[in-house]
């Protein structure tokens, strides 16, 4: 009896675990097979080299092989769609912004998914600042300093943004400090750079990766960066809030993330992978590279970032005034 009795309490088990969609022996047989990583850049992007990074990390991790795969397109919309309609099983992430894929709803007329909904954050791994930066050549030295002069040129000054969170935090630095520069938008921060040495342009809200490389080599000054805390990648360099722009705190930072449904035992073990990669010197040395900081949270923790972000960038696009695509 009591054999028959055991054979039943598994069958029981098998039966609710495939009702709640996880199969009995997820959590001890995952990974089985290849994981594949979805990038919305192409190779030699930012975003492809930090993926990359990780792909080799996770497979040591799982020993099994993980896949990079560059669906690039639309700003890294095809990426994000082709993962939000993927099979839920833990073999297909994207890896991204969490930031920007939250803020996808305000950016785009008709958002191909509701982000909210279709994807689940598996693991942070970094978080970063955009950068306030000028020509090493020109007398500003502090935010107070520019700030200052901006505000004599008045509708004069003007300055380089690219990317959303670069657009907003232009607007953002104008909104509080009152100065009135115009924005010259590019495709790239890479095609500002140009016109930042040769002082047709004041300033620039650039992303930290560009700006920290060009910086190093002497080709750019950081005075300032969006986030809401120091960062160890740039030590020496303070937030625009401890700068005199009061209030602004517009953090980005890099996630896993899967489709919506994906078995939290999955989740589990990634967000385990991905804490212990974080944790090693040559991971920090390598965000310390992009001007990040590695960032750990639980898949939850993560969930809830995701979605205060996606409720921010309503107010964002509004200040910034950007007209979805």
């Amino acid at each position: 009896m009591r054999r028959g009795s055991d054979l039943f309490v598994c069958i029981l088990a098998a039966v609710a675990a495939l009702a709640l969609g996880v199969p009995a022996v997820l959590a001890e047989d995952y990974p089985s097979r290849e994981i594949h990583f979805v990038v919305g850049f192409p190779p030699g992007s930012g975003a492809d080299t930090v993926t990359r990074f990780m792909a080799e990390k996770i497979r040591v991790a799982s020993g099994r092989p993980v896949i990079v795969e560059n669906k690039t397109g639309a700003a890294g919309n095809i990426a994000v769609e082709y993962v939000a309609r993927a099979k839920p099983d833990g073999y297909t992430f994207l890896l991204s912004t969490g930031s920007s894929v939250a803020a996808l709803m305000y950016l785009l007329k008709s958002p191909p998914v509701d982000v909210t909904k279709a994807f689940q954050i598996a693991a942070t791994i970094s978080r970063q600042g955009f950068v306030l930066v000028v020509d090493p050549k020109s007398p500003y030295t502090t935010v107070a300093d520019l700030t200052d002069a901006m505000k004599k040129k008045g509708t004069a000054a003007n300055y380089a943004a690219a990317a959303p969170s670069g657009i907003v935090m232009g607007e953002m630095y104008k909104a509080i400090t009152g100065v009135q520069a115009t924005e010259v938008r590019f495709r790239s921060a890479i095609d500002s750079l140009n016109e930042i040495a040769s002082g047709k342009i004041d300033y620039g809200m650039l992303d930290p990766q560009i700006s920290l490389a060009q910086a190093n080599q002497g080709r750019l000054r950081i005075l300032a960066h969006s986030a809401g805390q120091r960062l160890q990648a740039m030590p020496g360099v303070p937030t625009m809030a401890e700068a005199g722009v009061t209030g602004m705190d517009l953090t980005g930072w890099w996630a896993v993330l899967a489709p919506s449904g994906t078995p939290q035992p999955v989740l589990d073990r990634l967000n385990g992978w991905v804490k212990e990669i974080l944790t090693t010197e040559e991971t920090r040395a390598f965000f310390a590279g992009t001007g990040g900081d590695p960032y750990i949270t639980t898949p939850d923790q993560g969930q809830d970032l995701f979605l205060a972000d996606n409720k921010a960038w309503a107010t964002y696009v509004r200040l910034a005034k950007i007209e979805p695509q």
